[in-house]
């Protein structure tokens, strides 16, 4: 199998990503299709769980749920932490052309990796009426934290073909193209993750941004350290996050 974006970051992604709001889930949950039949739902891009870890206790303790990922590594980490879950390794699209009879297809930063009028398609076709699209994804927020502004021009410098824009496009648009635009939905939250300096660099060494950036500059790593220190009080930073959920109802 070819190697995937995430494969030998697997267990550092787990352990440093931040994971997402608890007001998020609670909307989310509030939205969730309430049904007769067994609750049935899909993450799409799953990688190993991390929205998992927020959703699985709110939904019924019997649903059926599927996780898939392209990345073996990220589904085997997933299958250890969440063994009563499938976990599937391949493409969101293909998987849920095949589908049907769905109550949630759930992506979490996942969204930008994929053929994305070919999934809100296909997602839209495997769901039962009234069932929903959830996308929720965290972003550093680099317009209210001069650390952040500084790390994304690093990266932009250092890390060949990165942009902070990279996920710069209308996602609530590209939903209202497929669903109709009353059933569909924008919330937000802001908050802040203090970590150490070495967390820190932790952190930007599971993305994959940051690995193209070493490759290039093997010294990069410390390049993030030098720049996390200069903005660190008392050996903490604060990462500022603008969080998203964007939801669609069939």
């Amino acid at each position: 199998m070819t190697k995937q974006k995430f494969d030998g970051l697997a267990e550092e992604y787990d352990q440093s990503r931040p994971r997402y709001p608890e007001e998020l889930w609670d909307v989310l949950t509030q939205r969730l299709p309430r049904r007769d039949k067994r609750f049935v739902m899909v993450d799409a891009g799953a990688g190993t769980g991390i929205a998992l870890e927020g959703l699985l206790p709110r939904i019924p303790a019997d649903s059926q749920v599927t996780a898939i990922d392209i990345s073996s590594d990220m589904v085997r980490v997933g299958a250890t932490k969440f063994p009563q879950v499938e976990w599937i390794t391949t493409e969101a699209e293909p998987f849920l052309e095949g589908s049907d009879g769905l109550d949630l297809v759930v992506v979490a930063q996942a969204y930008q990796w994929m053929d994305r009028s070919r999934f809100t398609s296909a997602a839209y076709s495997a769901l039962r009426s009234g069932g929903l699209v959830a996308i929720i994804q965290n972003n550093r927020d680099f317009e209210g934290s001069d650390f952040l502004d500084a790390y994304e021009t690093l990266l932009e410098i250092m890390s060949p073909g990165y942009s902070r824009g990279y996920r710069s496009f209308d996602i609530r648009a590209e939903l209202e193209n497929i669903f109709e635009p009353g059933k569909t939905g924008l919330d937000v939250a802001t908050w802040e993750r203090p970590m150490s300096v070495g967390d820190f660099v932790e952190m930007s060494s599971s993305s994959t941004q940051v690995q193209r950036a070493i490759a290039a500059y093997p010294g990069f790593l410390e390049e993030v350290r030098n720049l996390a220190e200069q903005y660190a009080r008392e050996g903490s930073i604060n990462i500022v996050y603008r969080s998203e959920l964007y939801t669609a109802e069939k």
